[in-house]
């Protein structure tokens, strides 16, 4: 276990109307989620089901809404997603953006759900979509009030304050404008994308990131509040890291996950 800050003051745990929110602000950042399927796209994996054991939620099916705003809201990658919830017995909704909400009560949409989860793609894309309809302050009264917020990739980085993308073209680039409710950086894919490992260090070494949190495929970081609790793994031989800066350099400290 590793508790790195205080959770910020003045959250709330209170429940929302109808739903069973986690006891305190949880999210679960992820680079999984999903293994191959004989009859589907893809399934679930350990690291979905364990943002809705996270919930606590007690309802026969628990409900999730999937955001899939990173990749424009392909309307087939929200059918594969409500094709894995059917097959895990979960209830889900896509919310789309495009061409508008598909949803008129968003905010109280997201508050009477158990997990939400946020897809790959375009981290930089989906920030400027999410704060041109006002999600990046939604998001943070649902995180207050115990909804766990989780996602793959883009929809890891995106609750930092930044990490490595490449929503800017095949060299991987900074991003710095995330949403802030964890006030760390985040590296995903960290052993199978090359370039992200250096570019973190590098970045973390010039302080244009803050103290990094790094996943492998098929890793998750939990956290309460804002604070690193603990990393789970859906893989074996996977790991998390945190990379500081020391001395004007980048230092690596690797976290054995725990596995689900």
């Amino acid at each position: 276990m590793w508790l790195l800050a205080p959770p910020p003051e003045g959250l709330s745990t209170a429940p929302t109307v109808g739903g069973m929110p986690a006891d305190q602000p949880t999210i679960l950042a992820t680079s999984g989620g999903y293994r191959p399927s004989q009859r589907l796209q893809f399934e679930f994996d350990a690291l979905v089901h364990h943002a809705v054991d996270l919930s606590g939620t007690r309802r026969s099916r628990p409900r999730i809404t999937h955001l899939g705003t990173a990749s424009g809201d392909q309307r087939s990658a929200g059918e594969a997603m409500t094709d894995a919830a059917r097959v895990a017995g979960y209830d889900l909704v896509n919310l789309h953006l495009f061409p508008m909400p598909n949803l008129e009560d968003v905010e109280g949409h997201l508050l009477d759900q158990d997990v939400v989860w946020v897809n790959g793609g375009s981290v930089a894309n989906l920030l400027a979509v999410w704060r041109v309809h006002g999600l990046d302050e939604v998001f943070r009264r649902v995180w207050r009030a115990g909804v766990v917020l989780a996602g793959v990739s883009a929809g890891s980085i995106c609750w930092y304050a930044g990490g490595t993308t490449d929503s800017f073209g095949p060299a991987l680039q900074e991003v710095t404008n995330g949403l802030g409710l964890l006030p760390y950086g985040n590296g995903v894919h960290y052993d199978s994308e090359q370039r992200r490992r250096p570019l973190v260090h590098r970045l973390v070494a010039d302080g244009a990131l803050p103290t990094t949190h790094c996943t492998d495929d098929g890793v998750g970081l939990v956290y309460h509040g804002t604070s690193l609790v603990e990393a789970v793994s859906e893989r074996e031989g996977k790991a998390a890291y945190i990379v500081r800066q020391v001395d004007g350099e980048a230092v690596e400290e690797r976290l054995e996950p725990r596995r689900l």
